[in-house]
């Protein structure tokens, strides 16, 4: 978000997760909102997927506190990433990401478990 420029931002998309469990610990909604895309989908494993920044806002107050993970490495495709991460659970979260013109990287779609 160019709102915030004193906030961290993903240059490598192994980034994304850390910022994301930083920030909802710092009670920052906004923070979390801003590494997704404006238009990204969350799949929550309800019947809707959770589409674009204002439901992601909406629905990130609701998220339970996360854990740090074990982060497996980025499989990267020229601008896109797919990110995942093994929680203590045993489940294991699956995202995309997309490097921006910037070279910083977002996330465009999120499943919190790949688990059904």
């Amino acid at each position: 978000m160019t709102d915030q420029p004193d906030r961290d931002q993903a240059r490598d998309p192994q980034d994304l997760e850390r910022l994301l469990i930083d920030r909802q610990w710092a009670g920052d909604i906004e923070g979390m909102v801003a590494l997704f895309e404006p238009d990204a989908v969350i799949d929550t494993g309800a019947a809707e997927l959770t589409r674009g920044h204002e439901a992601i806002r909406a629905f990130a107050a609701s998220w339970r506190k996360f854990q740090r993970g074990e982060q497996r490495p980025a499989a990267i495709n020229g601008d896109l990433a797919l990110t995942s991460t093994r929680l203590a659970d045993g489940s294991i979260t699956s995202e995309v990401a997309r490097r921006q013109a910037d070279g910083t990287w977002l996330w465009v779609i999120d499943r919190y478990s790949v688990v059904w």
